[in-house]
């Protein structure tokens, strides 16, 4: 385990503004200051947000988030993350400026100044558990591995280890402990080869998921929520696949509160499985050009209401990506198609719309 006692309702604030840094684990500061740490229970009924997004990464257009200044990496609804509690996006690339690249299609890369740009936005974690963590080999798998020794913000699903790569990152929110974790189950050559063991670097793997059961036991034992981050599905496919439900259904049983994913380039549907909350697809978000898929701009923030361990509401608002491959918010007719359409992915879910009572 690592963790961050961290946690702000304004997190995209700059250093001058929000005072000292904390140390690692908290601070000293007095009861009421700025820095003071969290309590280290919360008091019953005590709530909290966590603002979830989908795929994001820095290649082709959006190499320019690097440096976009004023309106941020994530433009305009970064703010909608920012505002949460505690924010996470799947971040699809590998975090090197070397190496030599896999035999596939596609290949994503970032430098590490990535991760520091995507916590000037509010982000408090991103997955790296996906087909794309390891685009350029063994020499880039070493550089991003030593990028999230000691990064700015939560890195989870990847690590010079198994126990790295399944160890969840956890932040406490007003006495409230929230446990990160991140896997993929998808069938490509990033799980083929760099799936990560005993003393071997790599990605936290799905495909077998009694490791990801036990990681998600052992992150209840020491959280009062759990959040697993899934790379699954069928591209293109707006319905989740027999995989995905079957995970799914595993992880709600060992204790997630809430389990999210991506990969399919397009949303899929969200409800809740019994108390747990699924969001099967979130689609694309901060992307570097277009999926061959119907509504493949389709995207979003969905926030989530967390109170006594269970995830009690969500509010999802509605982007689309534009020209530059920033996920605009919506307004007007656009934001009501986008609702109106996501509603109707829910029914080949098998969730219901609200958590059982």
């Amino acid at each position: 385990m690592w963790s961050d006692s961290g946690g702000s309702s304004d997190k995209a604030k700059n250093a001058a503004d929000a005072g000292p840094a904390p140390a690692p684990g908290g601070t000293s500061a007095a009861p009421g200051s700025a820095t003071a740490p969290p309590p280290d229970k919360a008091a019953p009924g005590t709530e909290i947000s966590v603002a979830l997004a989908g795929d994001v990464h820095f290649f082709e257009r959006t190499v320019p988030r690097l440096n976009a200044g004023a309106e941020g990496a994530l433009g305009p609804i970064g703010r909608t993350l920012a505002d949460a509690d505690l924010a996470m996006v799947n971040l699809e690339s590998a975090i090197t400026e070397r190496g030599t690249p896999e035999n596939k299609t596609y290949h994503f890369r970032a430098p590490a100044k990535a991760l520091t740009e995507l916590k000037a936005v509010g982000i408090d974690a991103v997955s790296m558990a996906n087909n794309h963590a390891v685009d350029y080999g063994k020499v880039g798998l070493e550089d991003s591995v030593a990028a999230v020794q000691d990064p700015p913000i939560g890195v989870v699903g990847i690590g010079k280890d198994a126990d790295q790569a399944y160890r969840p990152f956890i932040k406490n929110v007003k006495g409230v402990k929230v446990a990160f974790l991140a896997a993929s189950q998808v069938q490509d050559i990033t799980n083929q080869l760099y799936q990560a063991g005993p003393n071997k670097p790599g990605i936290a793997t799905a495909l077998q998921t009694d490791r990801l059961v036990r990681a998600v036991k052992d992150a209840k034992s020491q959280a009062d929520v759990v959040i697993v981050y899934m790379h699954w599905g069928i591209e293109g496919d707006k319905c989740p696949s027999g995989d995905q439900k079957s995970v799914a259904r595993k992880l709600a049983d060992a204790g997630a509160a809430a389990i999210l994913g991506t990969h399919a380039h397009v949303m899929q549907g969200a409800g809740w499985l019994g108390d747990t909350y699924v969001g099967y697809g979130y689609g694309n978000f901060l992307w570097y050009g277009t999926s061959p898929y119907p509504d493949s701009n389709d995207t979003g923030v969905a926030t989530l209401t967390i109170r006594d361990g269970k995830v009690v509401g969500e509010k999802f608002t509605p982007a689309s990506i534009d020209k530059r491959g920033v996920p605009m918010p919506a307004a007007g007719a656009e934001a009501r198609r986008i609702l109106d359409r996501r509603e109707t992915l829910r029914p080949c879910t098998g969730l219901t719309a609200a958590p059982k009572k």
